[in-house]
């Protein structure tokens, strides 16, 4: 036998503990799970969307496409629209996002009757070229950000915006 013998109050303060760890323990687990649980989640990257517009509809001008996609934030699932402006430049498909660098306002094609031909921000007078490059002197201080572009079946689809520096 030990020599160092074990108090009652001892006993019961060792078990108090050990069972109290274990209760304390048995309700963390899930909470920190339940908090942690989207953070690990991979995400499906390089998702396109599909967009109503059909290539051979698409022109040297601007137009406005609209598009609906499916968005999670954690739990929760929401549709959502967003809008590109698309056009062709050549053989090539071009879709800029309609967010103005400046503010975040929503930038329109050929609305500014002083200046035709260029996206147009209402809130501050922001411009932008038809490439999407900003106009020295303006407000914005970035180009348009612009969506990767794939063609399926004949339709535009639409990858994430993505930030650019050069036009």
């Amino acid at each position: 036998m030990s020599k160092n013998n074990v108090t009652r109050r001892q006993f019961l303060s060792y078990t108090l503990t050990g069972v109290g760890g274990f209760m304390a323990a048995g309700m963390l687990m899930p909470m920190v799970r339940f908090a942690v649980d989207p953070v690990l989640k991979k995400e499906a990257g390089g998702e396109f969307i599909a967009t109503p517009m059909k290539v051979s509809d698409l022109t040297k001008e601007p137009q406005r496409v609209d598009f609906t996609f499916k968005q999670k934030d954690a739990w929760y699932e929401s549709e959502v629209t967003n809008t590109a402006w698309a056009y062709k430049d050549g053989d090539k498909i071009i879709a800029l996002s309609p967010i103005c660098k400046h503010l975040g306002c929503t930038v329109n094609w050929n609305t500014d009757k002083a200046h035709p031909n260029e996206f147009f921000c209402p809130c501050h007078f922001g411009r932008y070229e038809k490439s999407g490059k900003n106009i020295p002197g303006t407000p914005p201080p970035q180009p348009l950000d612009i969506y990767p572009v794939q063609v399926k079946s004949g339709y535009l689809y639409l990858g994430k915006a993505q930030p650019r520096t050069e036009v």
